[in-house]
């Protein structure tokens, strides 16, 4: 039998055999190196459009916040407007009720009776004047309870006073007036 010798072929074999698996060893690292570094950048390159997209949500809410504040600012000033129309409307409606109070109180006033002062609390009137007699004042309460634009006559004191040779009596009256109607008012207008 021939002297063969195999064991160079197989040093040889196992060298290349190294060799093959160094390679796929080192190709199989700079693969995973370049999967790792991709996915680092796919991820960094997501984060980054979720903040760009972050920062635009956080700039379009604040335009909205003071798109919100203008609104709410713009309402307030409606509220304030409408209540000034009221307002301007009641005291519209109101214009010819002092009218008919002075009117009235001035058909209503008896001989002997002066006033002195007047305020007016909404619809109710207080009435301080003088009178000849006490007797007066019950005059001017009947007449007001009469009136069609005065009601519920009230005194809060009549006080007789000597002044000189004569009595005279100073009284505080309260009375009610009474408010025109919506309908009233449109029929004065036209």
């Amino acid at each position: 039998m021939p002297n063969i010798n195999l064991l160079p072929w197989r040093e040889a074999e196992r060298k290349k055999r190294q060799r093959d698996f160094g390679v796929a060893m080192a190709g199989s690292v700079v693969a995973a190196i370049a999967v790792v570094i991709a996915t680092i950048f796919v991820y960094s390159q997501m984060i980054s459009n979720q903040v760009d997209r972050n920062e635009r949500l956080t700039t379009e809410i604040a335009e909205l916040q003071k798109s919100i504040e203008e609104i709410d600012g713009l309402e307030r000033q409606k509220e304030r407007l409408l209540a000034r129309m009221e307002i301007i409307e009641q005291l519209q409606k109101s214009r010819p009720e002092i009218v008919h109070l002075f009117d009235e109180l001035a058909r209503q006033l008896p001989e002997g009776v002066y006033l002195t002062g007047m305020k007016q609390t909404g619809s109710r009137v207080e009435i301080r004047g003088v009178a000849q007699s006490s007797t007066r004042v019950s005059a001017l309460m009947r007449q007001v309870d009469a009136s069609s634009w005065l009601t519920d006559p009230e005194v809060e004191r009549v006080e007789t006073t000597q002044a000189g040779n004569s009595r005279q009596s100073q009284f505080v009256v309260y009375i009610k007036q009474v408010r025109s109607s919506d309908e009233d008012f449109e029929e004065d207008g036209e």
